[in-house]
């Protein structure tokens, strides 16, 4: 079975979109898991309203809002199914979605060395969110991934469930962002995923979305970003994408509030004044929060 997970703060709106996708899907062998991140809208009226139709298996959660990443964590900790696919709750699948994720991991599903497949996401007009490989399908962590494909993000990630449970986001009090790359980066340290030419996922652009917001939320985040951008100072990634790495290292560390110890190699140290530069740029928006 595949957990389609739906992590959902104040999308009443419009998590029907998704909704509809899901029950157009051609494989029918999942089950939905909700986690209600603390929403103040009528979201517990809507999810009600859906259940009640049984088309398809529902199964609903709410607890206080602390952000996606924590949301994660307890789908991953409330998962039936042996996929954990995320899916956004202002996006979409297309309707062989998971016929096509169930088709790769039939393939991989007994080898130690993939934590997943992958498929791509789209436009709603149904170009490609980013330009993809020619390639039917690649076997590559994630990191080598990105790199040798220059990939920007437009991939839709179905990870083992049990692997998931091997890597909670960590827990940082008073924060509330945390790139789901975070993880994802410490996964391919250890497995492969099977990139799949097909498109599965319709990514809609929000405005007010967690993308739309990524560098105002690390500013409110900083010690995630920084736990992010230093564990890639150790991974095998270009030089150039090192040194941005490092710059941005520094740029959240002006701002943290922990004092979080981080070791990375006196080689990344000239850097903070470029990253101090980049604070000081950032201060702008920070003085907005």
């Amino acid at each position: 079975m595949i957990t389609i997970f739906t992590p959902v703060y104040n999308r009443a709106d419009i998590i029907e979109k998704l909704y509809n996708s899901i029950k157009q899907q051609s494989f029918k062998d999942f089950e939905w898991l909700v986690v209600n991140d603390g929403s103040s809208d009528n979201i517990n009226e809507v999810m009600r309203s859906f259940i009640a139709e049984g088309v398809i298996n529902i199964r609903y959660f709410s607890q206080p809002n602390g952000g996606k990443h924590r949301a994660i964590n307890k789908g991953v900790e409330l998962a039936k199914g042996d996929l954990f696919f995320i899916a956004d709750s202002d996006d979409t699948l297309t309707p062989d979605a998971l016929h096509w994720l169930n088709y790769y991991y039939q393939q991989v599903k007994d080898n130690e060395i993939f934590a997943g497949v992958s498929g791509y996401r789209c436009l709603p007009n149904g170009a490609g969110v980013y330009e993809r490989p020619e390639e039917n399908v690649i076997d590559c962590s994630s990191i080598e991934y990105a790199y040798r494909y220059n990939s920007k993000g437009g991939n839709a990630e179905a990870f083992k469930t049990e692997i998931m449970k091997e890597y909670p986001f960590p827990d940082i009090e008073g924060e509330r962002f945390c790139a789901e790359s975070l993880v994802w980066n410490r996964i391919a340290r250890k497995y492969k995923l099977r990139y799949f030419n097909k498109f599965i996922y319709v990514w809609n652009y929000l405005p007010m979305g967690l993308t739309s917001g990524s560098i105002r939320n690390r500013i409110k985040s900083p010690t995630y970003a920084m736990i992010n951008y230093s564990e890639m100072l150790d991974s095998c990634v270009p030089l150039r994408q090192k040194i941005r790495n490092a710059i941005n290292f520094w740029r959240f560390y002006f701002i943290r509030k922990h004092k979080t110890d981080f070791k990375i190699s006196l080689r990344w140290y000239p850097f903070a004044i470029l990253g101090y530069l980049c604070f000081c740029r950032d201060k702008k928006i920070l003085e907005k929060f």
